[in-house]
C-alpha cells in the first residue's frame, strides 16, 4: 500500500501536515497527480526504453541514431531528458570522480568473485520504468540472486524513496539476505533505506557508479518483464498497471520455468529446503 492511502483527510484532531510528518511523506508528494503526456511522447520513451534493452551500452548519441533510422526525427537534448526522467544510462566504465552528498553514504562491492550457492545468500533491488497512458510510473523490485524470485515490489509515479522501503520492509518479511546489493541511486543510499538493512545485520553492497551490469540478474528480470508483460498490453492507469503486474509476478515466480534453474521455477528453488511453499 502506497503512503498516501494512509492519509484521512477527514481527521479531527490530526490534520494532514502532521499526518504526513508521522508517515514520512512529502506533502509536495500526497497532492501530486500524475499529468497526462502527450502520446508522442509516451511513445517515443517507450522506443527508447526497448532500443535501451536491447543495447544497453548506447548513450544517447546512438539511440538517437537508432530512432532516426526508424523513421523518428529527435534531437538529443529531448532524447537526454527523457533518459533522465526513465532513470536510465548508458552502462560503461567511468573515472571514480562521482561528487557524494555529504549524508548519502555510498558502501563498497562486495560480490566480486563471490560464488552465489543457495537463496537468501545475495538479494538485488533496482528502479525501472513503465509507460502508462497517463504518464509514466516506476516499478521496484527485490530479487533473490540464487533462485531469481521476486522477493517484494513496488509501484509509484515519483521516484522518492518511500515506496522503496515499503518494498524492503515487506521483503524481509519472507527471510533475510546475507548481502544485500544495489546501485548507488539516492532512493538506496538514502537513511531510511540503508537503516533498516543495518537494524537486520545485513551487508550492504553497492555497484559502481554506471555498471548495472554488476546487478544482472536483475537486469535480465527487467527485459524479461518488459517483453513478456509491459509492452504487450498498453495500461490506462498506474492501478491497471498494479493490477497487471501482481498476475505476472505470481505467474513469473510461480509458473514460469526457467532454462538457468533447470527448468524449475523460482518459487521451487527458492522454497527448497523448506516444508511448506506458499500460495
Amino acid at each position: 500500500m502506497e503512503l498516501r492511502a494512509l492519509i484521512d483527510f477527514d481527521h479531527q484532531q490530526i490534520p494532514v501536515s502532521r499526518q504526513c510528518q508521522l508517515l514520512g511523506l512529502g506533502r509536495s508528494t500526497l497532492y501530486y497527480r500524475c499529468k497526462p503526456e502527450q502520446l508522442r511522447v509516451l511513445q517515443l520513451m517507450k522506443l527508447i526504453d526497448e532500443i535501451y534493452l536491447n543495447c544497453p551500452f548506447f548513450g544517447s548519441r546512438k539511440i538517437v541514431i537508432a530512432l532516426k533510422r526508424r523513421g523518428i526525427d529527435v534531437n538529443r537534448k529531448c532524447v537526454q531528458r527523457l533518459m533522465r526522467i526513465m532513470g536510465i544510462e548508458a552502462i560503461y566504465s567511468k573515472p571514480k570522480t562521482t561528487i557524494r552528498r555529504h549524508d548519502h553514504r555510498v558502501y563498497p562491492y562486495l560480490l566480486k568473485g563471490v560464488e552465489i550457492v543457495r537463496p537468501c545468500q545475495v538479494w538485488s533491488v533496482d528502479i525501472t520504468y513503465l509507460p502508462t497512458a497517463l504518464g509514466y510510473v516506476y516499478l521496484v523490485a527485490i530479487i533473490d540472486w540464487y533462485s531469481r524470485y521476486v522477493v517484494s515490489w513496488r509501484l509509484s509515479n515519483t521516484m522518492d524513496s518511500s515506496f522503496c522501503v515499503e518494498a524492503l520492509r515487506e521483503a524481509l518479511e519472507h527471510g533475510s539476505p546475507e548481502i544485500f546489493n544495489s546501485d548507488q541511486g539516492s532512493q538506496f543510499t538514502s537513511s531510511d533505506f540503508v537503516s533498516v538493512l543495518e537494524a537486520k545485520g545485513i551487508k550492504i553492497s553497492m555497484d559502481g557508479r554506471g555498471r548495472a551490469y554488476d546487478n544482472i540478474f536483475i537486469e535480465r528480470l527487467w527485459r524479461t518483464v518488459k517483453y513478456e508483460e509491459v509492452y504487450l498490453k498498453d495500461y490506462s492507469t498506474m492501478d491497471e498497471a498494479e493490477e497487471q503486474m501482481s498476475l505476472y509476478f505470481q505467474f513469473y515466480n510461480n509458473d514460469r520455468p526457467h532454462q538457468s534453474l533447470d527448468y524449475q521455477t523460482p518459487q521451487e528453488v527458492h522454497y527448497a529446503c523448506t516444508k511448506s511453499i506458499p500460495a
